[in-house]
């Protein structure tokens, strides 16, 4: 299939799955995930319709955007380390991977600009994975208020890889309940109205427990690299 057709189908199953839980199917923006494909196939989900483009690496975002053309968001969704912030911070739109107050010190250092952020929660606790524990993520969020630099847009995680769907399920519930106690601080500096959740193999159960922003790479644009 092409990247044309398969769009089709990620937003048909969208329309699917947002009727089935009475949603708003614009309520959710596709991210494609281009850290594994060429220059030339990114243009191609650009020119297939994709607006927002994410990639794990700050090399990669930085080669892609200087090459890619439309209009286009940036999404840098990988572990940010802290040396590299100056690389990307006013080549992105939003960085997905917020997890600790010293990466927080230098986005707040090196902006230029206000930074929308998605503070990155380990709700599984895989050793694997970064983020912060469901428990430390609140304190984390009223400790940002110190960054007039930095808004919280939303939360990111990613669950386990496994055909067990009540355990992805259930961590997908855990971030969208905290999703609700950040909102409910109604701190000015994190209105928390995003979460970005669910890749190409659980797209569909995030969109089902509240995802607003979905990060597909395989299923849309392939694999290359």
């Amino acid at each position: 299939m092409t990247i044309k057709e398969n769009l089709q189908q990620i937003e048909a199953n969208i329309k699917e799955t947002c009727r089935r839980v009475h949603r708003d199917p614009n309520e959710i923006k596709i991210i494609a995930v281009t850290k594994y494909v060429s220059i030339a196939t990114a243009q191609k989900a650009i020119d297939a319709g994709i607006q927002h483009i994410g990639e794990n690496r700050d090399k990669g975002l930085l080669e892609k955007r200087e090459a890619l053309q439309g209009p286009i968001v940036w999404h840098f969704i990988g572990t940010l380390q802290s040396r590299k912030v100056k690389n990307i911070i006013d080549k992105v739109d939003f960085i997905h991977s917020l997890d600790r107050l010293s990466l927080a010190e230098e986005i707040n250092k090196r902006a230029k600009r206000n930074i929308q952020c998605f503070v990155q929660v380990n709700a599984s606790n895989e050793q694997t994975k970064h983020g912060l524990s469901v428990e430390e993520t609140v304190p984390f969020i009223q400790k940002l208020a110190e960054f007039p630099n930095i808004t919280v847009v939303g939360l990111m995680t990613m669950a386990p890889f496994t055909d067990d769907e009540e355990v992805i399920r259930n961590t997908f519930r855990k971030v969208k309940q905290l999703q609700k106690d950040v909102q409910a601080l109604n701190l000015p500096y994190a209105p928390c109205n995003e979460l970005s959740m669910g890749m190409s193999n659980d797209y569909i159960i995030a969109i089902e427990e509240g995802s607003t922003m979905i990060r597909i790479g395989t299923s849309l644009v392939g694999k290359e690299i």
